[in-house]
């Protein structure tokens, strides 16, 4: 993954998330996240019960976007991806609750369970380094 969208997602903590319903119509939520750059996860937590999950255990395919904790009014900067929220079973979940706690430990007091996103694009716009430069990422 390019050094610079890695660096940019580590820097930040909120995502938005968009899932489907079952006629297509989009639903989005925004949530606490930790990212895993070795593997290219991210790890959120959410109760099973809520309308999201429920929409997400039927269709897991997921987009978003990442954006500055500060928002300037210049040079604009933030990431569009596409994902897929793994099952408990998946290997790549393993460490999700964990490294999730260890950033978020006041989270531990909240109901919900830890969820892992596998990234699969990710289109990163960042005019400081040129005017609506973006840099591409893909996991193929």
């Amino acid at each position: 993954m390019d050094i610079n969208i890695s660096k940019f997602i580590e820097g930040q903590k909120c995502a938005s998330i968009c899932c489907v319903d079952g006629e297509g119509n989009p639903y989005c939520f925004s949530c606490f996240y930790v990212f895993n750059a070795e593997d290219g996860l991210l790890y959120f937590k959410s109760s099973p019960e809520t309308l999201h999950m429920k929409l997400i255990k039927v269709n897991p395919v997921i987009a978003g976007t990442i954006l500055p904790d500060k928002l300037p009014l210049v040079g604009v900067k933030g990431i569009q991806f596409e994902g897929l929220v793994l099952s408990f079973a998946d290997r790549l979940s393993e460490r999700g609750s964990e490294a999730y706690h260890k950033k978020y430990p006041f989270a531990r007091a909240i109901s919900g369970e830890v969820w892992v996103i596998q990234l699969l694009n990710i289109k990163m716009t960042d005019s400081s380094i040129g005017f609506a430069k973006k840099i591409a990422w893909s996991i193929n």
